[in-house]
């Protein structure tokens, strides 16, 4: 990846990424690290006809890309620990990221979390992720959850063409989320969520056309199932898991006019998750998640940038955009397969009080090439858990290397261990 950031020629890149005009304006050098957190979130920078100019013409890889790619990032500590997987693992209040459905089947009444990640912390000390997530059961086939994201990219500054100071400024982005999970039978679950996004990044910047800038605000829906049922595997308790997820299914969102709208990051997750009990102290669980991002793939392009096999995905609708990203790679099925992202990680659990966790998270090359593992912990007591991740990146020079993530969970009306 930061061999890919790198190829970046100038620093305006950061608002043509979103805005595609020529801007009249020099950035101070964060806004190249901020280009790099965007790209690092989903795997690339953003695509469309003019991404071959901006990456030294490169006509072969064709990473997908959206607006608002924080909605990708994984935000608890407990799903980063086992390679970024969560859609058919055990419920806990972070479900409502993963897969809500699974809500309504853990264990706690009521519980809350709060995760912070500090990002691409090798080259800047100021950016992080924060996630505050909670959820209240009415009963035992009912539960209403409520996460908010907040993404700050840290501070920067605006200068004019002669170096002038026009104004300091922190971009930040945010999405609130509300739940609903229900129990259709003992095994099967459902959920619907419904969220408000907000990416305010530009500070009402006048680009050269005299076309003001402005925050980005929409608003997007989650669907989401969860099956579990009990199984005997030589004689000890198992469970196996089936989880799916389709998420961020929105409107796009624009930051100048109506007529320059990007997609957000529609994603469909797939997954499943083995949990055996090897005693009464001991199991081990083995998830295993397949992702897709539903955006248009973009099209190929010459040297010059001009479309040769493809269409920009600027003339699709949400719609068209979401059922037409499965057939309308311009490499056919094999660059189809490319698209999609595999994650694996194992849990293992002491007592139900001590969890170590390893996981492995593998991206195509040519779709923004993210390879990485990780490891973490967790420690339960009580109604406390404490969670933590770290990230290592196949490629030493790579900005995600050394990332950390903590999450603090609060669980009311669960199991207490004493």
């Amino acid at each position: 990846m930061s061999s890919f950031c790198l190829k970046f020629p100038t620093k305006k890149v950061y608002l043509q990424k979103y805005y595609k005009n020529q801007i009249t304006m020099k950035f101070h050098r964060r806004v190249v690290l901020l280009v790099a957190a965007f790209m690092v979130a989903l795997g690339s920078s953003q695509s469309f006809s003019q991404t071959a100019a901006f990456i030294g013409q490169d006509t072969v890889s064709r990473p997908i890309t959206t607006a608002v790619p924080f909605l990708s990032i994984s935000p608890d500590a407990r799903a980063a620990g086992m390679g970024d997987v969560g859609v058919a693992t055990t419920a806990d209040v972070n479900s409502i990221y993963w897969n809500p459905a699974k809500l309504v089947f853990a264990e706690g009444k009521i519980g809350a979390s709060l995760s912070f990640t500090p990002w691409l912390r090798k080259l800047v000390n100021d950016m992080s992720l924060s996630y505050l997530s909670a959820y209240y059961k009415l009963d035992n086939r009912q539960a209403f959850g409520f996460s908010l994201r907040y993404f700050n990219l840290g501070s920067i500054q605006f200068t004019d063409n002669q170096g002038g100071i026009i104004r300091d400024f922190v971009p930040n982005e945010l999405a609130a989320t509300l739940t609903y999970s229900r129990k259709l039978s003992e095994k099967l679950g459902v959920a619907v969520s419904g969220r408000y996004i907000h990416s305010n990044l530009s500070a009402d910047l006048i680009l050269a056309n005299q076309q003001e800038t402005k925050a980005g605000n929409t608003v997007a829906a989650d669907i989401a199932v969860f099956y579990k049922t009990d199984l005997t595997v030589s004689g000890m308790e198992s469970n196996l898991a089936f989880g799916a997820n389709i998420s961020n299914i929105g409107a796009k969102i624009s930051y100048t006019n109506k007529n320059e709208r990007d997609f957000i990051p529609t994603n469909l997750r797939l997954g499943s998750a083995f949990t055996l009990n090897i005693d009464e102290f001991n199991k081990f669980t083995v998830a295993l998640d397949f992702n897709k991002l539903m955006v248009p793939t973009p099209p190929q392009v010459d040297s010059q940038g001009n479309i040769i096999s493809g269409t920009s995905p600027r003339d699709k609708t949400l719609l068209s955009g979401m059922f037409g990203s499965f057939a309308d790679a311009p490499g056919g099925f094999s660059e189809e397969l490319k698209e999609f992202i595999i994650a694996t990680g194992i849990e293992y659990w002491y007592n139900d009080l001590f969890a170590a966790r390893v996981g492995y998270y593998n991206e195509h090359a040519q779709k923004g090439d993210r390879k990485y593992f990780t490891v973490g912990v967790g420690l339960r007591y009580k109604k406390l858990g404490f969670d933590a991740a770290y990230l290592l990146p196949q490629r030493e020079t790579n900005p995600l290397a050394e990332t950390l993530r903590f999450s603090i969970l609060f669980n009311l009306g669960g199991k207490d261990k004493k």
